[in-house]
This record gives structure tokens, C-alpha cells and sequence, in this order.
């Protein structure tokens, strides 16, 4: 089904290559073209914004419609990586996937951050995030992890899907040209005990 890679950091993040077809991609493409465009960061004050932790576009996708293929795809992939790694008790998809732009033209990026919190984000358990965009379409725009006293750098092939656990650090550091497009999603579970 996947074209799976073998982990090196088993503990620390799961990757399947290939995760989308040509068709796939022409049907995610053409259906995202009527979401529109949120910041994904907080504040309306350009001088606020441009100094935030965050800084790219985003679009959530409906949980239903043409959109059902997709959370299929993506929970099975949590699955996969989740037998493979983790054993988690899973039981649902937390939220939306969210599309996400990152643009040298906004200085995009994403610092340092986990994505477990309260609320809702304390359900999150495992994180996903598909790669879109070819290496050759951006500079810059890395998906790193903080792993203790390593910081290591995900692939970045178009159609990767790197798993990991939410509670683990990472961030997406200033994209220098292009734009880097991903989709990340997340799938929760028990609170952690």
C-alpha cells in the first residue's frame, strides 16, 4: 500500500514514502481551490504578526464530502506508524487536517512548539505531516525535531509522511525561497497518563 522507510530514530518519528498519486494530488489541489485562507498565526497587527512564533497560511478541511478519502488515507497511516512505534491507545481524529503554506515572500516559519496542550490539543497523541511541495520548489522550510541533544532534519521528498509523537519538539525553521506546502493532521486518544 505504502512504500515504507525503515526508521533509524524508531521512538522518535515514522516515515512512509509516496503516500499520494498523481490522481490524489490533482483531486486534493482542485478541491482545496474553494477553502479559503486563514493565518496561521494570532494578531492582525502586521508588526505583531511579522515578529510571531508563527508565520504561514492556512485551510482546514471538512471532515466530510470529497474530503473522506483523505482522513481514510491519513488514519490509516497513523495506524501504521502507530503499531510500528508506539502502541498508543488511539481513538479518533482530534481535529481538521489543516493545509499549511509556508512563503518566502511572508517569512514563513514555525518556531519551536509542541502540539499537545489543553483543551482539545491534550487529546492529541500522534501528528502527521505530509509534504507536498518538491525539494526543488523551496529553500529553506526544514522540519526539524529536538530529540535531547540532537536536532534532526525530516526528509523532504514530495508525498513523505513523517509520524511522530505530539509531545515531541519540533519547528519548521524561515523558508528563504518558494513556498513549502504540507498537510498536517492530528489523532488523539486518552490523555496521557
Amino acid at each position: 500500500m505504502f512504500n515504507l522507510y525503515k526508521n533509524i530514530y524508531p521512538a522518535d518519528w515514522y516515515i512512509i514514502n509516496d503516500v499520494f498519486n498523481n490522481e490524489e494530488y490533482k483531486q486534493l489541489f482542485y478541491n482545496l481551490e474553494n477553502i479559503p485562507f486563514q493565518k496561521g498565526a494570532q494578531g492582525s497587527d502586521i508588526d505583531q504578526y511579522k515578529d510571531s512564533h508563527r508565520r504561514s497560511n492556512i485551510k482546514w478541511i471538512p471532515k466530510k464530502g470529497p474530503w473522506s478519502w483523505l482522513y481514510k488515507k491519513l488514519s490509516g497511516i497513523a495506524q501504521i506508524a502507530n503499531k510500528e512505534c508506539w502502541n498508543f491507545d488511539l481513538h479518533s481524529i482530534v481535529e481538521s487536517i489543516q493545509y499549511t503554506e509556508y512563503s518566502s515572500q511572508d517569512k514563513g516559519h514555525y518556531g519551536w512548539h509542541l502540539d499537545i496542550g489543553n483543551g482539545p490539543p491534550s487529546l492529541r497523541k500522534i501528528s502527521i505531516t505530509i509534504q507536498l511541495s518538491s525539494p526543488e520548489e523551496y529553500e529553506g522550510g526544514e522540519l526539524e525535531f529536538n530529540v535531547g541533544k540532537e536536532i534532526l532534519s525530516s526528509p523532504k521528498n514530495k508525498g513523505t509522511s513523517i509520524v511522530f509523537p505530539s509531545y515531541l519538539l519540533h519547528r519548521v525553521t524561515p523558508i528563504t525561497k518558494g513556498t513549502r506546502k504540507s498537510l498536517v493532521l492530528w489523532v488523539g486518544g486518552n490523555q496521557f497518563r
